[in-house]
This record gives structure tokens, C-alpha cells and sequence, in this order.
């Protein structure tokens, strides 16, 4: 090759690079470098290739609700056997069968497959004597998250007298709850029975951490670390609750028969630190022991203020619950509505740990007890007052909280416990 063509061109490159802009030979450089990366997939009309998206966090779902009821099975009160065996045509089969106290018996049924649970409980009251069938619904402890601090002054908030057991007889008092630690120290020497519901049933038994705290509120020794409200008094302790997983519940079966248990064996009050939803056979059970002059005392619930109402608390017969802190605020987290009753302590609440000692409890279910105990010293103080009476007599000691009157946060307002041993001592 000539060497003056080769001379003129390396030149006129100098000159081009001389001329260019400045950094345009990185910019070459670049656009090289990426173009020989795509060279490695051996396909000339290849697309650059793109980073890949930054991975997102997974996200976590939300644990799914328990279940509302027990799934394929309708309860029933007072089915006649034509009509069990009318049903059994039709493909229910009868899975367990109690005779409660008045004779009445309480019988739960699986449901054929080919129905559904609404055409299911429809079936069954079509019967002549199946009107009360619904679902056998769960209902669980009213508690709310474990909270934190030291002994909590909810006595002194409500003026709750002391050494009122030798003014009078307490009422027998009767609780639905978890199982309890009868050996726990608290217990040493109250009066406390406990009784389990479906004893030898195939089902894991309920924890005890919310029955101990509960009762201990309740009845626990007055000189424990955990005094109960009325000490003195005789509690029947009834637990209904089975664990199914991590799910701690009563179903409406179980819990009618706690029920029936507690009105056979006469008690004066029953507390129900529990909720769920309306059941027909539930509130039939409601409705004939405030016949027969029993105080019901239930938790308001933990649903929150747009909840829908709790039951037992929502039924009419029953005094309903809510929780406040040592400010009289409203407990965020509990239920509201028409049927509030009253306002009791039950945040940051001083109570039995299931094992041993003691630490501080949040909820309604630790409200309630408080209101159970004020009625069991009304009752001590006018033995035989009725429960209409009992209620108007709770009423005009309350302190109103919130709206002037009755309100839907904290109903009648905050429980102002009556003093047996004034009333003993007044002429």
C-alpha cells in the first residue's frame, strides 16, 4: 500500500478527534462496551438488556378471622323425635344430644352435603318443633392485648369498699369462662368450684390463663398478691372453652349447657366475660334464667366501635359491659352501642397470672367483674332484690361519664359499688 494515502489518513483521524466535542470518545467507548455485553447472546437484533425491577417485600397477608360457627352443624332446642327422624330422611344426622335441667333437650345435627348452612337451619325449623335452630355459633374470651405496668389504683377509682364479707351473705356466683389453676395461691382459701363442660371429649382443653385472672378478680384471697373484689363470696366456675389450634372458644352448645349448669345450681349472678354473635338457642337460655330472677353480667367485647353488638351483653335481659382506664376514657377498642349498660376499670387491671403471681390485664372481659362484684354487694346488702330493681338501684349510684344520660359509650355511666355494711348499719 502507498504510504502517503496511510499518512493522509491517520491525519485526518487526528483531526476528527481534535474537533470533537469533548468526552465524545468516552461516550464511543460506552456505547461499545454495551453493545459487546449483547454480543454475548449470539443474536444481532438483541435488545440491550435492561436491569432487572428492585424486588419488592413480600407482602404479608392478614391472618384469616376464626370462624364464626361450627362448620356443617345446626343446633337445635327441644326437637321431638318424629322430627329428629323426619330430619334423618332428609340426610342430618344427629351428632350430640344433652337433656338440660327443665327437661328440654338440646341436640346438635350435621347437615346433609347437598345444603348449605342457611338451607340447612331453614330445614330444620320448617319442623314443628325446630323453630329455635341456628348454628352452633363460637363465642371467646373478651381480652384484650397483655399491657404493661405496675398495680393499677382501679379500687380507689370506683371507691370499692373493703372488708365488707362479715356485712351480710354474699350471692353464690356463677362464671362461664376457660379453665381455671384452682391450685393457684390466690385460691388458697376461697371458695371456688370448677366444673368442665364435655369432660373426656376428644377436644385439646382450654388454656387457664384468662379463668385464673377472671375468678381471681372475683374471689381471689384477700391477702394475695391479688385480692378479689368479694372474697367471701361462693363462685362456681363453669368452663366451656376447648381449644381448636390457636383458637380458644365455646360453641353455643357448650355454652348453653355451662348455662343451664349454673341456673341448676342456684347462683344469684352469672359474669360472662364473652362474646360472639345473636344465637336463637342462646338467648331462649338467656330469656329463662332471668325468669327465674338470675343477674347475667357479660362483656361489652373488644370488636372495636364500629362492631357490631357482642352477644350475650347485646341481649336485653343481660347488663352489658364496657371498659374505661384510670382516666375514665373509653377503652379504644370496645364494643358501643344502645344496649351499654355501664362503665367499669379495665385497662391496665392488677389480676392473677395463670401460673403463679400476678400481672396487669386489658379488656372488657376484666370490666365486667367489676360490675358482677357491685351487684353481688347490692345483693348482699337486699337479699331477694330483683333484677329489674337490682338494675334501676345500679343506675342511680352511677356516675355519668360521656353525653348527659344514658349514651352508647359508656351507657349509665361508670359502676359506683353500694357499701353492704352501711346499708347493715342504717336505722
Amino acid at each position: 500500500m502507498p504510504r502517503f494515502p496511510l499518512i493522509f489518513a491517520m491525519l485526518a483521524a487526528m483531526l476528527v478527534l481534535e474537533l470533537a466535542p469533548q468526552g465524545w470518545g468516552m461516550q464511543v467507548a460506552a456505547a461499545w462496551a454495551d453493545d459487546h455485553d449483547d454480543d454475548d447472546d449470539d443474536d444481532d437484533d438483541a435488545q440491550p438488556r435492561r436491569r432487572p425491577a428492585p424486588q419488592q417485600a413480600p407482602r404479608v397477608r392478614a391472618p384469616a378471622p376464626p370462624p364464626a360457627f361450627a362448620a356443617n352443624e345446626i343446633l337445635v332446642r327441644g326437637l321431638a323425635q318424629p322430627d329428629i327422624e323426619a330430619l334423618r330422611a332428609q340426610g342430618f344426622q344427629p351428632l350430640r344430644r344433652a337433656t338440660l335441667s327443665s327437661g328440654e333437650t338440646l341436640i346438635r345435627l350435621r347437615k346433609p352435603r347437598h345444603m348449605t348452612m342457611a338451607e340447612a337451619r331453614a330445614a330444620v325449623r320448617a319442623r314443628e318443633t325446630g323453630g329455635s335452630a341456628d348454628f352452633n355459633h363460637f363465642y371467646r374470651p373478651e381480652q384484650g392485648p397483655a399491657c404493661r405496668g405496675i398495680d393499677c389504683p382501679a379500687r380507689q377509682m370506683i371507691a370499692w369498699p373493703a372488708g365488707t364479707a362479715s356485712c351480710g351473705t354474699a350471692p353464690r356466683i356463677g362464671m362461664v369462662d376457660t379453665g381455671i389453676n384452682a391450685s393457684h395461691p390466690v385460691f388458697a382459701d376461697s371458695r371456688l368450684h370448677v366444673h368442665r363442660i364435655g369432660e373426656g371429649r376428644n377436644v385439646d382443653p382450654s388454656g387457664q390463663i384468662h379463668g385464673t385472672s377472671v375468678a381471681a378478680l372475683l374471689v381471689g384471697q384477700a391477702d394475695s398478691r391479688s385480692p378479689g373484689l368479694v372474697p367471701g363470696a361462693e363462685l362456681i366456675a363453669v368452663d366451656a372453652f376447648h381449644l381448636a389450634g390457636k383458637d380458644e372458644r365455646a360453641d353455643a352448645f357448650d355454652l348453653i349447657e355451662a348455662l343451664d349448669y349454673l341456673g341448676a345450681a342456684k347462683v344469684g349472678i352469672i359474669n360472662l366475660s364473652l362474646a360472639g354473635p345473636h344465637n336463637a338457642a342462646l338467648a331462649r337460655q338467656v330469656r329463662l334464667l332471668d325468669g327465674a330472677g338470675i343477674v347475667m353480667v357479660a362483656a361489652a367485647g373488644n370488636g372495636g366501635p364500629g362492631a357490631k353488638p357482642a352477644y350475650p351483653a347485646a341481649y336485653e335481659p343481660v347488663i352489658a359491659v364496657t371498659a374505661v382506664d384510670r382516666r375514665e376514657q373509653v377503652y379504644r377498642r370496645a364494643g358501643r352501642g344502645k344496649h351499654i349498660d355501664f362503665a367499669a376499670p379495665g385497662v391496665d387491671i392488677w389480676t392473677a397470672a395463670s401460673v403463679s403471681g400476678a400481672r396487669t390485664k386489658t379488656g372488657t372481659s376484666f370490666a365486667a367483674p367489676f360490675v358482677t362484684a357491685a351487684a353481688a354487694l347490692l345483693m348482699q346488702s337486699q337479699p331477694g332484690i330483683a333484677p329489674d330493681m337490682l338494675r334501676v338501684r345500679l343506675q342511680a349510684a352511677a356516675r355519668d361519664l360521656g353525653s348527659k344520660g344514658h349514651d352508647d359509650v359508656f351507657g349509665h355511666g361508670l359502676v359506683i359499688p353500694a357499701n353492704p355494711c352501711m346499708a347493715v348499719a342504717a336505722p
